[in-house]
């Protein structure tokens, strides 16, 4: 628990929820704002006060002492900037903005105000991550080769932003946090079968340096996948973030006489915990607000993340690779 700090939570859509209740969980007193009468009642039904609980964002500013942005992707920009405005550290879900410029909007209105902006990119704090990433560290795979990552689901698509922006910039902000370093060229296949104008098939190739990796996102597989691979010269890591377990896999080939010869070595589950990752995402931004932490995910890490996306689309309506460069 932390000291109870006043947040604002702006939307109470189907994500909204959890973070009214992870928020309330963690001990913070939470305001929130939505413009649906029948939401704001469910919040008051589910504990929050029903002098928290407002329409206009806009109207308690000055009683909260930051902002949790739950909402449609294109109201981001609007929102944060007054919110940051006001004085306001933000919390802002993924992704930051629609496009990369109107990121990069508002990363500077974060400098010029002196507030924080946190990006809720929530695989970072997972357990799952948390494993790969010392297994990394550690060089237990050796020189990386390449990585795929499966964010695939039937369920209801977002109106706001097609799959590339809803799912598949999960695993580009991963592989670049985990790789340690920024996407430079990227190749996409994106499909609107449902005639929405939206994406909601999406195969992209982004490479990291020389480590290329292959994410998947649509809406149709049945079941839910969340699935991520990173192969290395000693072995593989095997990960699934819905069940939380992380394999690790030793192998290697071998040259024999003029032949290769795959040699299984041996393989261990790692360790992780049952740690919830919004409660850790979240409860690192209270720290933030309380300052007892720096930003964990920042807004220049939201526009990497944005940049690949745009980057996705135009190498699908261009049929070519496409550089970061390019569409900066």
């Amino acid at each position: 628990m932390t000291e109870s700090l006043d947040i604002l939570l702006v939307g109470l859509g189907r994500w909204g929820e959890k973070h009214l209740r992870v928020l309330r969980e963690i001990g913070a007193t939470v305001w929130v704002a939505d413009v649906s009468a029948s939401r704001r009642e469910w919040a008051v039904q589910h504990g929050v006060a029903a002098s928290r609980a407002v329409d206009d964002y806009r109207s308690v500013l000055d009683r909260v002492a930051a902002v949790d942005i739950v909402t449609p992707a294109d109201s981001h920009l609007a929102i944060a900037d007054t919110c940051l405005r006001a004085g306001r550290p933000c919390f802002v879900e993924k992704p930051l903005t629609v496009t990369a410029a109107d990121g990069r909007r508002l990363a500077a209105v974060a400098r010029e105000t002196g507030r924080a902006l946190q990006v809720g990119h929530i695989f970072r704090f997972h357990p799952v991550t948390a494993a790969m990433r010392t297994a990394l560290m550690a060089g237990r795979l050796g020189q990386l080769r390449f990585a795929t990552g499966r964010f695939s689901g039937f369920k209801r698509p977002r109106t706001d932003v097609g799959v590339t922006h809803t799912d598949a910039i999960h695993y580009f902000d991963l592989f670049a946090y985990l790789f340690g370093q920024p996407a430079t060229r990227v190749s996409a296949v994106q499909r609107d079968y449902l005639g929405r104008g939206l994406d909601d098939l999406s195969v992209t190739a982004v490479e990291y340096g020389d480590i290329p990796a292959i994410v998947e996102a649509n809406y149709f597989v049945p079941g839910t996948w969340r699935e991520c691979v990173i192969v290395g010269e000693r072995g593989s890591l095997v990960a699934d973030y819905s069940s939380g377990g992380v394999m690790l896999y030793e192998s290697e080939f071998r040259h024999h006489g003029g032949l290769w010869e795959a040699v299984d070595i041996g393989k261990e589950t790692l360790a992780t915990t049952d740690a919830e990752p919004l409660r850790l995402e979240l409860s690192a931004f209270l720290d933030v607000c309380a300052g007892r932490a720096p930003v964990s995910v920042t807004a220049d890490d939201g526009v990497r993340a944005v940049q690949v996306v745009e980057a996705a689309a135009s190498a699908a309506r261009l049929g070519r690779a496409v550089t970061i460069e390019e569409i900066r």
